[in-house]
């Protein structure tokens, strides 16, 4: 057994026994750390990172912030990873990706990816929904890099379908349905935690992308790795368009992020209520 292998089965095998489902869980939800839209559900049973082994590469989990949520809602059983292991506190990109095997250990499979982000595109606005269906991986690195556990996934996985294809279209087809706003978005992966020059925007402009965060790529690619299927929106707290760049105070991005948080909660009940 691979080291890697180890340490998911250490999780797994502790998180089984907390599970308050006693079951399977086949659908799972990943954020970032605390949003208000977590409200919309009832948390069964939450267990901090903290205390799940093993610990991360001789980091101290005391300070890894985050919880695993048994969460229930309208008759459905989900977990939410509520909070991201950031690759820019220090942690490296299998610590990133780790929860995401341990989901499909668990029996997920099916994530829907939710990430604070920046956007680079002008006609995007603060405090609105970004629909990723696609990314850019600037991060110069993944959780791949290293040996392979083909017990865990494949060698060279395809990238071709990284944000699924019929479930994003049926999520746009629900969200142009009942009017909700939105824009469909580029993602680009960037490590962070430093904010952008306004020469940086106008290059990850010009390469395609229309937003920006530090946290989706690396669990993507190892969902797909494990051969989860995926789908992931953003929620736009500041604006990175070049030629227009301000500073920008965390009381504006924090209300950014609360705004669009605030309309996206009733997009995700309802997408939640429509998982099979």
């Amino acid at each position: 057994m691979t080291e890697q292998k180890r340490k998911i089965v250490e999780s797994v095998n502790f998180l089984k026994g907390k599970n308050p489902f006693k079951k399977l869980i086949s659908f799972a939800i990943v954020t970032y750390y605390n949003p208000s839209f977590i409200k919309s559900f009832k948390v069964i049973k939450r267990i901090n990172y903290s205390e799940i082994p093993p610990f991360f590469n001789g980091s101290n989990n005391d300070n890894l912030k985050g919880e695993v949520l048994f969460v229930s809602y309208k008759g459905k059983s989900f977990i939410i990873l509520n909070g991201h292991v950031n690759y820019y506190d220090g942690y490296d990109m299998h610590d990133s990706a780790h929860y995401v095997y341990v989901l499909k250990a668990l029996g997920v499979a099916k994530i829907l990816f939710i990430d604070e982000v920046g956007h680079l595109n002008p006609r995007f606005k603060a405090g609105s929904i970004a629909l990723i269906y696609d990314h850019i991986n600037l991060m110069g690195n993944n959780p791949l890099i290293g040996e392979n556990d083909d017990s865990i996934g494949p060698r060279f996985p395809d990238m071709s379908n990284a944000y699924d294809e019929k479930w994003t279209a049926d999520i746009e087809e629900f969200l142009i349905e009942n009017k909700f706003k939105y824009f469909q978005s580029v993602y680009l992966g960037i490590t962070g935690p430093e904010t952008e020059t306004e020469a940086e925007c106008r290059f990850y402009r010009e390469i395609g992308a229309d937003v920006l965060g530090y946290c989706l790529v690396p669990e993507n690619i190892a969902a797909i790795h494990a051969g989860l299927t995926c789908a992931a929106f953003g929620m736009i707290s500041r604006e990175l368009v070049a030629d227009r760049l301000v500073e920008i105070s965390e009381d504006e991005k924090n209300s950014n992020r609360v705004k669009a948080e605030k309309a996206f909660a009733p997009v995700l009940a309802a997408l939640v209520r429509l998982i099979k």
